[in-house]
């Protein structure tokens, strides 16, 4: 598939430029900001594969944003779909009140999620999506009577999004150690999986290190099953650096939290919608949680939404007391906004119409083969890879860690592409309309930037 034809509305097959704004009052999220804006990268206008920064700079866009437009940019299907709604209605209450159009939208979700997970709750970010479920949990607990399930196990270099739910189980220590006496009590975690020393180079998942699922036996002997609420887990962790299951893992803690009692809670934040070859990776790699957190590329990064996919037996045991009363004391003002529901919609449409999750499974091998092409270029320790996700590390130079990623992710910006640097890992995670030779591009730029920095 090449890239989708060109918007001549916006001008964006020409070079243009805009002025710089002042950089002054915007406190950016997960940024050096004293280093970004002596050294700005803004971007202007996006289009299928492509960003354009405001020096009008053409950008092939190899992250789908951060893990979000799956569908590629400026999807005349969505914002059309946008206007119309926001022309309709804008906004609407969803205390007490609904509105059509989630309820159709999670009609639509629930004949995508895996079987037994048909209920849909609202939110507005990954992060949310977190948190939303550890309640849910320990709703779901309460309400079956084994309110003393109250501890949550996560996993070590697992990112569950800012909350201080999120923050709580996750697992990387950049996002906790400012915030640890504030963070939620009870909490433990699984080792990661990530095993450079025996499975560097590994093409999809890995067969050494199953039996690191066996640490959530160790941790129910500790603590007794009954006090444990639920294990949250990202199939593929994405933001520490597209760290895989090994084969049999997942498989292994769905064993283990079903003999016990205990849910087990996916985060697909970033797998979701087609990103690993299927619309889940629960789908995927033939495991079933008992709940899932999405949000990203639900519609297509269009506009701020996620969604807590839930199993049945979870709902229906919460639904419980006068039918008069509230069930569940959480939500959002924005939950099932309409217009990001309007998106989703017309993203879905787009997924199913373009076949865009089975896409991303025909083209994994030559994406596969195209990444792993950069073994043996200058300090890359480990390649990673599944569907269109693949992370590339490299050893630390003498410098500090992360300068050697930093020094490979700015190099491919100022020639053309945008990739993702976490620390010493970059990782690729394009639009799953990418064709073969933006695939190569992609790599050759990667190549380059390798090279240069050394």
């Amino acid at each position: 598939m090449a890239d989708l034809p060109l918007n001549s509305s916006n001008d964006f097959s020409s070079k243009s430029s805009q002025e710089m704004p002042s950089l002054e009052a915007l406190w950016m999220p997960f940024t050096a900001n004293r280093q970004f804006k002596a050294n700005p990268r803004l971007l202007a206008k996006a289009e299928g594969m492509y960003y354009k920064d405001i020096d009008g700079n053409k950008i092939l866009d190899a992250t789908a944003g951060l893990w979000c437009c799956n569908a590629g940019h400026g999807r005349k299907e969505i914002s059309e779909a946008v206007s119309k709604q926001i022309h309709e209605m804008d906004y609407a209450p969803s205390f007490q009140m609904g509105h059509p159009i989630a309820f159709e939208l999670a009609e639509r979700l629930v004949e995508l999620s895996p079987d037994g997970l048909n209920k849909v709750f609202f939110t507005n970010s990954g992060s949310e999506s977190v948190d939303t479920a550890l309640k849910m949990a320990l709703c779901y607990h309460r309400a079956n009577g084994q309110a003393s399930r109250t501890r949550f196990i996560g996993r070590e270099m697992g990112y569950h999004g800012v909350g201080f739910g999120g923050i709580s189980v996750g697992g990387l220590s950049n996002n906790r150690k400012a915030f640890s006496g504030q963070l939620l009590q009870g909490v433990d975690r699984l080792p990661h999986t990530l095993d450079i020393q025996n499975a560097a180079f590994t093409r999809g998942l890995s067969h050494l290190g199953a039996e690191k699922a066996e640490v959530l036996e160790q941790l129910v002997t500790l603590h007794g099953a009954e006090n444990i609420a639920a294990v949250i887990v990202e199939p593929m962790s994405g933001s520490a650096g597209v760290i895989l299951p090994p084969q049999g893992y997942l498989k292994r803690l769905r064993e283990i939290t079903k003999k016990y009692g205990i849910l087990l809670i996916f985060d697909e934040v970033i797998t979701a919608f087609g990103r690993v070859g299927a619309a889940f990776a629960s789908q995927r790699w033939g495991v079933i949680p008992d709940m899932i957190t999405t949000a990203k590329a639900i519609n297509n990064g269009a506009i701020p939404m996620g969604a807590v996919f839930v199993q049945d037996f979870i709902h229906d045991t919460c639904m419980q007391g006068p039918a008069e009363l509230i069930e569940f004391f959480h939500g959002y003002t924005y939950s099932g906004h309409p217009v990001a529901a309007a998106a989703a919609l017309a993203t879905l449409s787009i997924y199913e119409n373009e076949q865009l999750f089975e896409r991303s499974l025909e083209l994994e091998h030559y994406f596969e083969d195209a990444v792993h092409s950069l073994k043996g270029l200058p300090n890359v320790i480990d390649i990673r890879n599944t569907g269109l996700v693949a992370g590339i590390q490299f050893a630390p130079n003498a410098q500090g860690a992360g300068k050697r990623g930093y020094g490979v992710f700015e190099h491919c910006f100022r020639h053309g592409t945008l990739v993702r640097a976490t620390g010493d890992i970059i990782a690729i995670s394009p639009p799953l309309i990418v064709d073969k030779r933006e695939i190569d591009q992609m790599v050759n730029s990667l190549s380059d930037a390798i090279n240069a920095v050394g």
